[in-house]
């Protein structure tokens, strides 16, 4: 049950993080006058996005008030299982809206563009991956300025009674999607590191018969 718990309630801290962030990156927006950003700005706030992240979530592991009877260990651990998991599923979407807006060129005269970069990607992930872990040998470093505003904050609009519930909801919802993504992480071992065979449903059925090589069956959607 402390497990469950644990999970949902990153999925909370997770949910209202994004939405703080939002709030971050429109006012920065505003004050570069809208300007479009290049793929060294975006990937350098991504970094920091994810960094304090890390951070923040480091900081509910070993919060001593937390109600959750897991010792600190076990939750870094687990946090960075859903870390992980969490990044991951961050780069696949990014993927597949690239894929997608690639499609749209070929129909579209102006289309949308995505300054997409796979390597980009994996460094920020791995860069914020590495981060947490080193916060497990030198704590202080996430114990700063920055990523204790956000604690801060995120305990304050979870304790706020409509908005709180709101995220609680989300927080649910990333529980089941966790607990989906881990299962499927377990069969897709179990298998030897191989999708599984056959369709999964109608719409993999007719996508296998009429093209069985274009795209791969594992997509993921949030």
């Amino acid at each position: 049950m402390d497990l469950l718990n644990f999970i949902f309630r990153l999925g909370v801290v997770f949910a209202i993080y994004g939405f703080l962030w939002g709030l971050i990156d429109f006012g920065i927006r505003i004050l570069s006058a809208r300007r479009e950003r290049t793929a060294v700005e975006i990937y350098l706030l991504k970094g920091v996005k994810y960094v304090v992240l890390s951070a923040v979530t480091f900081l509910f592991c070993v919060d001593t008030n937390s109600n959750i009877n897991m010792n600190n260990t076990s939750q870094i651990v687990l946090a960075g299982i859903i870390l992980l998991t969490y990044f991951v599923g961050k780069f696949q979407n990014s993927q597949n809206k690239n894929q997608m807006f690639k499609l749209m060129g070929n129909v579209m005269p102006n289309p949308m563009k995505t300054q997409f970069n796979s390597k980009a990607e994996i460094l920020v992930i791995s860069l914020a991956l590495a981060a947490f872990a080193g916060f497990f040998f030198y704590p202080q470093i996430a114990d700063n300025a920055l990523s204790e505003w956000f604690v801060q904050s995120i305990k304050d609009i979870e304790d706020t009674v409509i908005i709180g519930f709101i995220f609680q909801v989300i927080g649910f919802f990333f529980l089941l999607s966790m607990i989906t993504k881990m299962l499927n992480g377990v069969r897709f071992i179990m298998n030897g590191g191989k999708p599984p065979k056959g369709p999964q449903g109608a719409f993999d059925e007719d996508h296998n018969q009429n093209n069985d090589s274009e795209f791969d069956d594992y997509t993921e959607i949030n």
